[in-house]
């Protein structure tokens, strides 16, 4: 999917929602749990509820991989699900890889070629040959981290770059664009950063940022769009817990499309302010 069609996605549904499948089985309801396949089974009552609601979906790679190769198979099952049914959506593998480029060449061809996911989360700490691999692919995309939600992110990505005596995470998305250009390449900032998306937008004005932390982790959507959206929208907000687990009966699909609907409503608040 190139940056066209995302954008397309986003002002046909008013809607710039990511939905993370962060599925775990012992979290998700009980009744699943006599299903072949429980972990695939909630995902897919998940996406067949909120997949007109939002743009894209996001599974967290640790929550497959921690069941073993059963997981996978969820994973694979879950995307090749959506794939097939719902086109138009885009596929986040939340994976945070990166390691040297023979590695790193790998790994691109799990998730591109094997999985089909549209995008992959990408760790820069290895440097450019360990996030170019990712970039050999049409419409595919790096969501290379860059300034994150978690409370560690500050042991890192704040540091002073003694040459330049600005924030590594500055360093990280200003090195990252020679690399690759605002159709290959996204950041992942996270909501919490509040008036950091200022100074993010005057570093990557046209890049789409990949937005965790809205809901359950504290980050508010007025203000990430106040700081963050560009002309084309340029954002993605992914939301998890706040949507996947929001109730643990029968109807937890019915649940979660009502907690999508809500946060797709201030979306589209959002989008009407930004297009006026």
């Amino acid at each position: 999917m190139n940056k066209s069609e995302l954008f397309n996605q986003i002002k046909k549904k008013n809607s710039f929602l990511c939905v993370g499948l962060d599925t775990d089985i012992k979290k998700i309801p009980s009744h699943l749990l006599a299903d072949e396949d429980p972990i695939f089974s909630f995902n897919k009552a998940i996406v067949d509820a909120t997949h007109d609601l939002c743009i894209a979906y996001k599974p967290n790679t640790a929550f497959y991989e921690s069941n073993g190769a059963e997981g996978w198979k969820s994973l694979e099952k879950t995307i090749n699900y959506i794939k097939d049914n719902y086109p138009e959506l885009f596929v986040i593998a939340d994976a945070k890889r990166g390691d040297i480029g023979n590695t790193s060449k790998m790994y691109a061809r799990t998730f591109f070629e094997h999985l089909r996911a549209d995008a992959v989360t990408v760790a820069p700490y290895m440097g450019e040959d360990s996030v170019t691999p990712f970039l050999g692919y049409d419409n595919k995309w790096v969501v290379l981290l860059a300034l994150t939600s978690n409370k560690g992110s500050a042991d890192f990505q704040r540091i002073n770059d003694a040459t330049t005596n600005k924030p590594l995470f500055e360093k990280v998305m200003t090195t990252a664009q020679q690399w690759g250009n605002d159709e290959q390449l996204m950041y992942v900032v996270g909501a919490t950063q509040g008036e950091a998306f200022s100074k993010i937008r005057k570093i990557a004005p046209t890049h789409f940022l990949l937005v965790p932390g809205v809901g359950a982790q504290g980050g508010s959507l007025q203000e990430v769009c106040n700081y963050g959206m560009n002309s084309q929208c340029g954002l993605i907000v992914n939301s998890s817990r706040g949507i996947i687990y929001a109730d643990q009966s029968e109807n937890f699909a019915q649940a979660a499309r009502e907690s999508a609907k809500t946060l797709q409503n201030q979306m589209a608040i959002e989008l009407e302010k930004w297009s006026k």
